[in-house]
């Protein structure tokens, strides 16, 4: 079904069975496949490709060249439905690749609200990505990734399948994320290293300097203490469990992992 205010140029082709929003804008050389759905307002600029079971939504903006919904670059496809799902009022750049699910992992690749995502970044089938999240210039996201709410990516890093990537963290840029990301922890090189905390995108999201120290302070008595990370967390947790931050943050460290947490660059001592 499309939209009688739809506008969707002459040389775009929009399968038999897409459903094309209120006010959905399709530019030139476009391809729309049969089971894809677009928001209202969703605006494809020019040279897009939408396939496979894919749902955009609402004012949301593709650039030129992106590819959505392709299906899994993963041996072990064959052919089964899955699908990607992308969220509302994101900016989505030139050359731009996402691809659906496999079955065995639920079979659907998501992305959250008012995400940005640079040039020829990618994001792998099954990845979990929050809202507000800036994946920059040739950021690559494996299988399975899980990125939470506002984490920001530098330019060509790159993130191991199966990783976590903690909420408000930041990961720098050409670094190599092997291991899982903490909330609010700064990632850096390669081999990644976590290098302390994101202060910065703690203090934009509305964190108070009282929460920001506290949050600072169990970091450094988790990763820079005596004993494991999990020994340090748990001399501490009865201390910090009531700050919801730290909730968050213990919550992490406590869940199963597919990969390990990335550990922190050591203080040096004469």
């Amino acid at each position: 079904m499309i939209s009688e205010s739809a506008v969707i140029h002459p040389s775009s082709v929009v399968e038999d069975g897409a459903q094309i929003g209120e006010g959905v804008q399709i530019g030139p050389f476009c391809y729309v496949g049969k089971k894809v759905v677009l928001g209202e307002g969703v605006r494809l600029i020019s040279h897009v490709v939408v396939t496979g079971k894919t749902s955009i939504g609402a004012r949301t903006a593709v650039f030129h060249g992106a590819a959505l919904g392709a299906e899994p670059q993963n041996i072990n496809y064959r052919g089964e439905e899955t699908e990607l799902r992308v969220g509302s009022d994101c900016v989505i750049r030139e050359g731009v690749t996402m691809h659906t699910g496999m079955p065995d992992a639920g079979g659907i690749t998501s992305v959250g609200n008012q995400s940005l995502f640079l040039a020829y970044s990618h994001v792998a089938h099954d990845c979990q990505v929050g809202s507000n999240v800036i994946l920059s210039n040739n950021v690559m996201l494996g299988g399975h990734v899980e990125v939470g709410d506002r984490v920001i990516m530098g330019g060509g890093a790159a993130v191991h399948q199966f990783c976590r990537v903690g909420h408000h963290a930041f990961v720098g840029g050409l670094a190599a994320c092997s291991l899982d990301v903490i909330p609010f922890g700064m990632l850096n090189g390669n081999p990644g290293i976590l290098g302390g905390l994101n202060v910065i995108g703690m203090s934009r999201s509305g964190m108070d300097k009282t929460e920001v120290h506290t949050v600072r302070r169990v970091f450094k008595l988790i990763f820079h203490g005596a004993g494991t990370v999990r020994e340090n967390l748990n001399a501490i947790r009865h201390d910090y469990e009531d700050i919801p931050a730290l909730k968050d943050l213990f919550a992490f460290i406590d869940a199963d992992s597919h990969r390990g947490l990335a550990s922190a660059a050591k203080e040096k001592r004469s």
